[in-house]
């Protein structure tokens, strides 16, 4: 038959100690893995656009238009009030600007009566852009406006990310 080995009264306790210190261990760490990872699990809610108005509002003059959007950050959630300032072209095509300067973050308005005709202006630091968001060189901006990224889906307009503008700076 088997012989049995015989463990001593010492390495008993010590088994059971460190199994009980394990089970602790785990029952602590197990919950704080959970806040950790909870909310890289949870789905995301919602849709990456924003309807702000009909294709029919917007013409060749840049129009101001203000949104909702829901963010979420771990476990901060908030809804921000955006803005785009939103223009269509003779063929149809639509752009739609972030009005933060890409100088110091201030926010640009079109036509201002500080700034020159037909232009985004800075008031902050007289940065100055064209309609298509292209910053003017020699003014203090030394990036284009960032677009959104726009979706039409049944007459209406929709607002996604933002994007990089890659139009070059133009002279004045």
């Amino acid at each position: 038959m088997g012989d049995k080995q015989e463990i001593s009264r010492r390495t008993f306790l010590n088994y059971a100690l460190m199994g009980t210190g394990g089970f602790l261990a785990a029952g602590m760490i197990t919950p704080m893995i959970r806040f950790a990872v909870d909310p890289l699990l949870k789905g995301h809610a919602g849709g990456d656009t924003v309807a702000v108005g009909s294709v029919d509002e917007f013409g060749p003059e840049p129009k101001r238009v203000e949104f909702k959007v829901h963010t979420k950050d771990g476990w901060y959630e908030a809804d921000s009030t955006l803005s785009a300032w939103v223009t269509k072209n003779d063929k149809g095509e639509i752009l739609a600007l972030s009005p933060i300067c890409k100088h110091l973050g201030c926010t640009v308005n079109w036509n201002d009566p500080s700034g020159k005709p037909n232009e985004y202006f800075c008031p902050c630091h007289l940065g100055r852009y064209n309609i298509e968001g292209a910053h003017i060189l020699n003014t203090p901006p030394t990036a284009s406006l960032d677009e959104y990224e726009t979706e039409v889906k049944d007459g209406k307009l929709y607002l996604g990310k933002l994007k990089p503008n890659l139009r070059p700076g133009v002279s004045d």
